[in-house]
């Protein structure tokens, strides 16, 4: 496998032979050059991973070859180095696309932290051009999903859903959808109820950790008149509503265990009564359920009853958290966005590479529901042809998508930390040093102190 390759341009001699030894013993093929206009021939045969980038050469600045890069439409992750350590400067170059910057007298032990994130971020963006093609296929992805609710997907494990949504929708099976929350269980118990011959009847959803007991038996069931104070009429419940269609029950396993016992009676009977009833019910219902925790967890728990598991499990589908089927993130980015493009009055084209690049390396604890939320924020924010990387929440910026923001290397002193916090603060802040101060708890005072002693000397 061919060796990472790393351009260094500087035009001290000294700086780059020491920086290509130190490269080199790290494993990189590095390539050394003094001027300018050879480090920006070379940058633009996008043969380079990373380039290392002097901010004052001759001629053409650090700055000047970042956006002739940029403009070209090149790769490589830059990194400036620069000996007068000016925080605007350094701001400038990283709103430009910078990966990052490093102050004269270069540190070893940066240089080994700072390189592989930088060769990490130039895999993702690289990877992500080739996905891009799928993005592109989005609408006719869209027309042959739209049977499964605009469920989006091409990973194998969302396929394997939707493959077990055809061969069960046409049955009578009680199904039990299993996954994290965010993951799309109320859209699979649609595409069952659509796909079925119910599809004509009712769906209806009810949520059971939304609702106390008492409520949530009422909910199901209704009630008659006079069954208790304030129940001036009959009230019919959601499985009257839901006869000859679909019942949905999210997060069952929140569901109080001698709530189960009346459901497990209907699911076996086939009927009920009305809360302060004396008749039955008899109903045709089918029930899809769904938890997003472990059914066999719960049971140990005594949380779910083993008798209604086993009878709403006849047919269990398990959805897929979305960082288990990471290579959809683009396509369900793309449908997202379009949505929210028609929402908003808006006529974004699409995200950057920073931004993609991000959007593919963050994990998604909060799955597609969180990405949807995620791409609707930066769609309401961007007034741009394409969303940036400044537009996504900052919890997936604080994960290195991007840059170390979220890790201290302990092995470096404590005043080059601190600045390095201080910058990476002024950069999220846009450089507005109030705010920055009231993020870092310091007065405006203490700020401009310690930038004139970090970065102004």
């Amino acid at each position: 496998m061919p060796k990472t390759k790393i351009l260094i341009a500087d035009d001290d001699s000294s700086i780059t032979e020491g920086l290509s030894e130190l490269l080199q013993l790290a494993g990189y093929d590095t390539v050394t050059v003094n001027q300018s206009n050879q480090a920006l021939k070379l940058l633009l045969s996008g043969k380079f991973s990373v380039g290392l980038i002097d901010l004052m050469m001759p001629r053409m600045t650090g700055l000047d070859l970042l956006r002739k890069c940029k403009a070209e439409n090149v790769l490589t992750e830059i990194i400036i180095i620069t000996g007068k350590g000016s925080v605007t400067t350094a701001v400038q170059a990283m709103k430009e696309g910078a990966y990052d910057y490093l102050a004269k007298p270069v540190e070893p032990d940066r240089i080994r932290s700072l390189v592989p994130k930088a060769v990490e971020r130039y895999q993702l963006v690289v990877g992500n051009r080739s996905l891009k093609s799928k993005a592109e296929r989005l609408e006719e992805t869209l027309k042959h999903m739209s049977t499964f609710e605009d469920m989006i997907g091409e990973h194998e494990r969302i396929h394997a859903v939707f493959r077990t949504i055809d061969a069960v929708a046409g049955t009578t099976a009680s199904i039990l959808i299993s996954g994290e929350s965010g993951t799309g269980k109320e859209l699979v118990a649609k595409a069952v109820h659509r796909k079925s011959p119910r599809k004509d009847g009712p769906f209806i959803a009810v949520n059971c950790s939304a609702l106390p007991r008492d409520i949530l038996e009422n909910e199901l069931f209704g009630h008659e008149k006079g069954a208790f104070t304030g129940a001036v009429k009959e009230k019919i419940g959601c499985f009257e509503m839901a006869d000859n269609g679909t019942l949905f029950l999210d997060e069952i396993g929140e569901m109080p265990v001698d709530t189960q016992a009346k459901l497990l009676r209907v699911l076996e009977e086939h009927s009920f009564r009305r809360l302060g009833g004396s008749t039955e019910v008899r109903v045709d219902v089918r029930v899809v359920a769904a938890t997003n925790r472990d059914p066999q967890e719960a049971m140990r728990q005594g949380t779910l009853r083993e008798d209604l598991y086993f009878r709403l499990s006849v047919m269990e589908i398990d959805m897929p958290p979305l960082r288990e089927r990471n290579s959809d993130v683009p396509l369900l980015a793309a449908a997202f966005l379009k949505n929210s493009n028609k929402k908003n009055g808006k006529a974004i084209t699409g995200f950057s590479d920073r931004a993609n690049a991000a959007l593919m390396s963050y994990l998604w604890p909060g799955n597609i529901r969180e990405l949807k939320n995620a791409v609707e924020r930066a769609v309401i924010l961007c007034n741009e042809s394409q969303i940036g990387l400044e537009y996504l929440p900052r919890q997936m910026l604080s994960l290195d998508a991007g840059s170390s923001v979220s890790e201290i290397q302990i092995n470096r002193p404590l005043q080059e930390i601190e600045r390095d916090v201080i910058f990476r603060t002024l950069e999220q802040t846009n450089n507005n040093k109030t705010k920055a101060a009231k993020v870092l708890g310091i007065s405006l005072k203490t700020l401009h102190n310690k930038l004139n002693k970090y970065f102004l000397d």
